[in-house]
């Protein structure tokens, strides 16, 4: 089961990366990354990894330590449930990014290899498009 909610994670995440990197001007691409909600299913997925072994997952995470962090994410369901939680992550920021850089105005081009970036090494893409965003100015109005 594990290794089945492992593969699912970013098989339920991918259509979103997808529609916003190779179908930016689709007009359902809009209607549908505009909802928070796509994040869902890799957060319910998530959150069974974690309910279901909340006697682990809560003593490493209540009072953290690199051993027991290690201990946790070295285990098939600490692996799957860490990985949902990149997943879900990553696709919130990766959200936020499309929406903001069409709202700035930024040309697509600038931005799809940032949001390849973001699925691959979440924080280093979420950097790479702070590091650019401000280059357009948000249009207010």
């Amino acid at each position: 089961m594990t290794a089945f909610l492992f593969t699912l994670t970013f098989l339920l995440a991918a259509p979103f990366w997808a529609l916003m990197i190779l179908a930016p001007g689709w007009s359902w691409t809009r209607r549908i990354v505009a909802s928070p909600l796509i994040v869902l299913p890799v957060v319910l997925i998530y959150a069974v990894l974690v309910l279901a072994n909340l006697g682990e997952v809560l003593p490493a995470v209540a009072d953290p330590t690199l051993g027991g962090v290690r201990d946790l994410l070295g285990s098939a369901d600490g692996a799957a449930a860490g990985w949902a939680h990149m997943i879900a992550f990553d696709l919130f920021v990766g959200r936020w990014a499309w929406l903001d850089a069409r709202e700035r105005g930024m040309p697509h081009l600038v931005l799809a290899p940032i949001l390849v970036l973001t699925i691959l090494l979440g924080p280093l893409g979420l950097a790479a498009y702070l590091a650019v965003r401000t280059r357009w100015r948000q249009d207010l109005g």
